[in-house]
């Protein structure tokens, strides 16, 4: 077996390393240790739909595509939730000129948070005390951090907007960094035009999520035989 990095940055030292493997489709099934990661998606999934909705109930500012889906939410006849599945799809449709494939988890990535997230909604009020909101805010945050570390971690497809925003990067050239926060900037300035919130929780969420997704990834990967590594 050839070794590479781990995601932390050491040595691996097992006969398996906790790295992404580069996985088409059909290989990311074959790949072994079906059901632990079809498990471990079904769980990123469903924190993710909630965390979504923690961050909403907070009103002290959406995430940035958050933003856009609840301003989509004000002006058309659909809730946040499908929202977030219309958005979902829309995206998708972006990959095609960028040749992204998408996965299990893509496809299910587009559908199970927008539908959770509605639920979620429904069930979870916005706290009355201040410091409430911001303790909802900050646990949001953190756990969607983990929710994207697990769902990535299955390794069965990226989310529509995390494609979206590699498939720019190889086609551009432009750094992961500059792509994001050009796209990031674009759906708060559509959101935020439409009425969405924006305030703390986004420069929060924006400034947050990303380190702890970093930090908590190697945790989550599921470990997989010998294959091409990204």
């Amino acid at each position: 077996m050839t070794t590479c990095p781990t995601l932390d940055g050491t040595a691996p030292t097992a006969r398996r390393d906790r790295r992404l493997a580069a996985l088409g489709p059909v290989a990311q099934l074959r790949a072994g240790r079906l059901p632990r990661r079809l498990g471990q998606l079904a769980v990123g999934l469903t924190l993710y739909g909630v965390t979504l909705a923690m961050v909403i109930r907070a009103t002290l500012g959406n995430s940035p595509w958050d933003v856009l889906h609840q301003g989509l939410a004000r002006y058309l006849p659909m809730s946040i939730g499908t929202a977030v599945i219309v958005m979902s799809l829309l995206v998708l449709l972006l990959w095609i000129p960028l040749r992204e494939k998408p996965g299990l988890g893509t496809v299910a990535n587009s559908f199970v948070v927008g539908l959770v997230a509605d639920r979620a909604l429904a069930v979870l009020a916005a706290p009355d005390e201040p410091w409430l909101r911001v303790v909802l805010l900050v646990g949001g945050v953190v756990l969607n951090g983990l929710a994207t570390a697990l769902y990535i971690g299955s390794q069965l497809g990226p989310g529509p907007r995390d494609g979206l925003m590699t498939g720019l990067h190889r086609r551009t050239g432009l750094p992961v960094g500059v792509v994001r926060t050009g796209i990031e900037a674009t759906v708060v300035a559509l959101g935020w035009l439409l009425g969405g919130v924006v305030g703390l929780g986004t420069l929060l969420y924006a400034l947050a999520v990303g380190p702890l997704v970093q930090l908590m990834l190697p945790w989550c990967v599921v470990e997989l035989p010998d294959t091409p590594a990204r």
